[in-house]
Formats: C-alpha cells, structure tokens, sequence
C-alpha cells in the first residue's frame, strides 16, 4: 500500500521578498527581524533566535542568497549549504516565524520595505555603526544585539571538518 505524505507544514514559513510584506501582515506584533547566512545551523544559532524570538511576537529571518554569502568572503566553498536548504532548516525551527531573502550585501532594502518593530544582530555588531538600525530608529523601532553563545561557528565547524584525522 503507497501512503502519499503532505509537505510538512513548515515549509509554508518560507516566502519570496515579493511576498514577505503580505505574510509578515498576517503574523503576531511585534515583528522581529533578523539575518545571516546560517549555513551550517548549530546550538549558536538555535540559541540566538529562540532569544530574538522572545523579544516578540514573531521571528522574521533574511536569510543571505547564495550570491550575498559569496560576497561576504567567508571561503570560496561557502556557502556550503544552497539557500532553498538553508531556507527549510530555518523553517524548521519552532522559533522561526517567516524565512526569505536578500540578494543585496545588506538587508536595508528589505528592512526599510517590511519596517520591523525589532532588528536584533549577533552580539558581534556595533549597533550604532549599522545602516539598518538608523532606519530602524527613525520610524520608532529598536535595534539591539543578543550576546554570542561563545564557541559556536560555522566557520570553526569547516575547519573542525577539514582538519586531517589522527593528526
């Protein structure tokens, strides 16, 4: 007997740019906004949006398109993972609310269409250099960044990966 399965139902997180504002108009304020790569997912990443997500009612993540990624300079390998893939891991997390993309170097253009009540960044960042959080800030939004879970990377995972067993 051939049982026919649905298409999981997170999948319907992830939507175009074109469509981004018409979905992110259905979902719980306020709107949380965040971006990367997110290549290789790990206990960093899980636990940098569960905290974004906390922050409010929904979780929106740009991710990079594989083109961005590429100009970020992270290796000529990266990213490792296409991003239709990275697109249904990060849907797949329950704290994920809706998953799209960017082509630009940065997400400003994204984030001055969809106007997210909350831009939140990897601990990494000095918010008041961004671009993103003065626009941000001047329709009345917050910008802020959530501490990194030290020793997590995607970069220090290749490397783990790459390096010669036994040596």
């Amino acid at each position: 007997m051939t049982s026919t399965l649905a298409a999981p139902a997170f999948l319907q997180k992830i939507c175009s740019r074109a469509d981004a504002a018409a979905h992110l108009a259905r979902l719980p304020r306020p709107w949380v906004f965040t971006n990367g790569v997110f290549d290789i997912l790990h206990r960093g990443h899980a636990t940098y949006l569960a905290q974004a997500r906390s922050l409010g009612g929904s979780l929106v993540v740009a991710l990079n398109s594989d083109a961005s990624a590429r100009r970020l300079g992270k290796g000529p390998d990266r990213p490792l993972n296409l991003e239709a893939d990275r697109a249904v891991m990060m849907a797949a997390l329950e704290s994920v609310s809706l998953v799209t993309w960017f082509d630009e170097n940065t997400p400003l253009e994204l984030i001055t269409e969809l106007r997210p009540d909350i831009l939140v960044k990897g601990g990494d960042y000095d918010m008041q250099k961004l671009a993103e959080t003065a626009v941000v800030q001047a329709y009345g939004g917050t910008a802020l960044a959530i501490p990194f879970v030290d020793g997590y990377s995607t970069t220090a995972l290749v490397r783990k990966i790459k390096q010669p067993h036994g040596g």
